[in-house]
């Protein structure tokens, strides 16, 4: 390599982090409220998406699903799209889709924690904590259930002829 080239320096800077939407519905208020006895069942649904911006920047959005039911009425139902807008570059491919993959959903995710926590209690109901969840874990999963559908589909193209 020449003394002028060199490897582009590795950069990842948090520019701003914002809430991009957020819905909140209680339908069952105030008669839910009346209930002496109650515990409601809940569901969590999360994923992230990532869409690239200019000179480097980087829009990620965590989304999170929190549906708490009783019996089939719904207690409450929460959608967040919690963002985040980061500058990354000098990383190669694999590096730079486990930044967004899971290290800007790892950042992102305490503030949604709060916001849900926040408005969760403003509703009227019990504290609500969100446990940790390790993104890393979550990543590396979504990278082993790609590759296990691309061996399987790249398997059951070979030896077939197949029309598209």
């Amino acid at each position: 390599m020449a003394e002028n080239e060199q490897t582009p320096e590795k950069q990842l800077a948090i520019q701003k982090i914002y809430i991009k939407d957020f819905s909140f519905e209680s339908p069952n208020t105030p008669h839910i409220f009346g209930q002496a006895d109650w515990s409601p069942k809940t569901d969590l649904n999360l994923r992230s998406s990532h869409t690239a911006g200019s000179e480097d920047n980087h829009e990620v959005v965590l989304t999170i699903t929190v549906e708490a039911k009783e019996d089939d009425k719904t207690v409450f139902l929460i959608e967040l799209h919690q963002a985040g807008l980061f500058h990354v570059s000098g990383y190669s491919d694999e590096e730079f889709k486990a930044i967004v993959g899971s290290f800007c959903p790892n950042i992102l995710f305490p503030y949604a924690r709060e916001t849900i926590a926040s408005i969760i209690s403003k509703g009227g109901f019990p504290e609500f904590v969100l446990q940790p969840i390790n993104f890393d874990a979550l990543y590396a999963q979504g990278m082993a259930q790609a590759k296990a559908r691309t061996e399987s589909d790249a398997a059951a193209g070979n030896g077939e002829g197949s029309t598209h």
